[in-house]
C-alpha cells in the first residue's frame, strides 16, 4: 500500500505530467511571465466553467478577500459579519482595512454561517457579511441573500474551499459556489480542489462596476499605465501558475467526483457508529469534499495520535476559535456566544481527502479508526 497523505498531490501530477511539463517549458520559452496570455486564457475559461460575467486573478485567496473589501468602498468601523469557525484570513484582511469583523456562531451539522446569528447580529453600522463555504459544501445562500437584499447589505462569498460546488435556490435557479453573492474569491493554494504549484486565487463578480474597480485594485491601482487613480496592491497571478490551472481546470468536476467517491466509501464504514458523526450534506448544495470532517463523541486528540501511529494523517480544524486568537482577541466576546464552534473545536477531525485514495487505502483508515472506538 502507497504511504497515505492528506493530500496526495504528486500522484495527481503524475496523471497530467506530460501536459504539465510541456506547457510550463513553454511559458519559460515565451518569457511572457506576468499577465501573459496562459493568464488571460485562465481567466476566460474559469468565467466559462462559473458561468459569471467577471474572473480576476490574484495572487492569493487572502488578496482576493481584502481587495473585494476595498472595492465596497467600506470605511473604518464599518462593521463585517463573518463566522467565528474558519481560517484566520476571513478575519484578517477586516483587521487589516479597519474595518470592524463580526464574529458569529455556525450551524452544528454543516458548520457553516448560522443564519439566524447573522440577523441578530445586524447594526446600522454592518455593510457585509461574508458567508464561508466551508470544507466543500455553501452556506445557505437561500437565506443569506435574503437578509443581504432586505438590509441593503454587501455579500462576499469565501469559496476557497468549495470552487465547484453548485447551490440550487428555493425556485430552482442553480449557480456556481462564488457567483451568488456580489463579489465570490477563492484561492488556488496547492492542496485546494483546482490547485497551482504555488500560491494563487481569483475574484468573481456579475457586476461590471466592481470588476472595473477590482481590476484597477489588483494593479497598484492602475486603470491607465502610470496614472495611480487609488490606492492599490500589487497581487497577480502569474502565468506559470495560470498555465497549471488551465490543465487542471477542465479535469475540476471529475477530481469533485473522486473526492464524493472517498466520502462515500468513508460515510458507509461509519455509518450508524455510535461515536462516530459523518459530514452533513446539505440538499441545496452538492458537496464537493475539500475536507472529510468527522465529529467524534470523545477522545479525539488521542483518535489523532492513534492514527498517526499507524501512518495516517488527521488534521483538526480549527483547534482555536477566531475569536480567542491572540491577534483577534479584543475582550468583546465570550465563549458562551459560540456553543457550538466550542464544541466543535473539541470534536471534529479531518481524515485523508484528495483524488488519489485508493479503496485499500480507505479501508485501512476507516478500519483503523473502528479499532480505536471497538468497545
Amino acid at each position: 500500500m502507497q504511504k497515505i497523505q492528506m493530500v496526495d498531490l504528486f500522484h495527481q501530477y503524475q496523471h497530467i505530467q506530460s501536459e504539465i511539463d510541456k506547457k510550463l517549458i513553454e511559458v519559460v520559452q515565451s518569457s511572457a511571465f506576468i499577465n501573459g496570455p496562459e493568464v488571460k486564457s485562465f481567466q476566460s475559461e474559469l468565467e466559462d466553467y462559473l458561468d459569471v460575467k467577471h474572473v480576476i486573478p490574484c495572487a492569493n485567496g487572502t488578496d482576493a478577500l481584502q481587495i473585494a473589501l476595498m472595492a465596497l468602498d467600506l470605511q473604518p468601523g464599518d462593521e463585517v459579519i463573518t463566522a467565528n469557525f474558519t481560517f484566520a484570513a476571513t478575519v484578517e484582511v477586516i483587521d487589516l482595512l479597519k474595518l470592524k469583523s463580526v464574529l458569529v456562531d455556525v450551524n452544528p451539522d454543516d458548520f457553516t454561517i448560522d443564519t439566524q446569528a447573522i440577523e441578530n447580529a445586524i447594526t446600522d453600522k454592518t455593510k457585509a457579511i461574508i458567508p464561508v463555504h466551508l470544507f466543500g459544501q455553501c452556506a445557505n445562500m437561500d437565506t443569506i441573500m435574503d437578509i443581504a437584499v432586505r438590509h441593503n447589505l454587501y455579500v462576499v462569498e469565501d469559496t476557497a474551499q468549495a470552487i465547484g460546488s453548485d447551490f440550487t435556490f428555493a425556485d430552482g435557479t442553480v449557480r456556481k459556489a462564488g457567483t451568488m453573492g456580489h463579489i465570490g474569491t477563492t484561492s488556488f493554494f496547492p492542496s485546494k480542489n483546482l490547485g497551482c504549484y504555488g500560491d494563487g486565487g481569483a475574484i468573481f463578480t456579475n457586476d461590471d462596476d466592481l470588476a472595473y474597480r477590482m481590476r484597477g485594485i489588483v494593479n497598484h491601482g492602475m486603470y491607465e499605465r502610470y496614472y495611480h487613480d487609488e490606492v492599490g496592491v500589487n497581487s497577480r497571478l502569474d502565468s506559470l501558475q495560470a498555465a497549471v490551472l488551465r490543465i487542471k481546470l477542465p479535469h475540476l468536476n471529475d477530481y469533485n467526483a473522486k473526492r464524493r467517491t472517498a466520502a462515500n466509501f468513508y460515510d458507509t464504514a461509519f455509518k450508524n457508529h455510535p461515536k462516530i458523526q459523518t459530514p452533513f450534506r446539505r440538499e441545496d448544495s452538492k458537496h464537493v469534499f475539500h475536507q472529510y470532517t468527522l465529529k467524534v463523541a470523545e477522545k479525539r486528540n488521542e483518535l489523532q495520535q492513534f492514527l498517526s501511529e499507524k501512518g495516517i494523517p488527521a488534521m483538526i480544524y480549527y483547534p482555536v476559535p477566531l475569536h480567542k486568537q491572540k491577534a483577534y482577541d479584543h475582550g468583546e466576546y465570550r465563549d458562551e456566544q459560540f456553543p457550538v464552534t466550542m464544541e466543535l473545536i473539541d470534536q471534529v477531525i479531518s481524515l485523508p481527502m484528495h483524488t488519489e485514495l485508493t479503496d485499500e487505502q480507505l479501508h485501512y483508515i476507516t478500519e483503523s479508526i473502528k479499532e480505536f472506538y471497538h468497545d
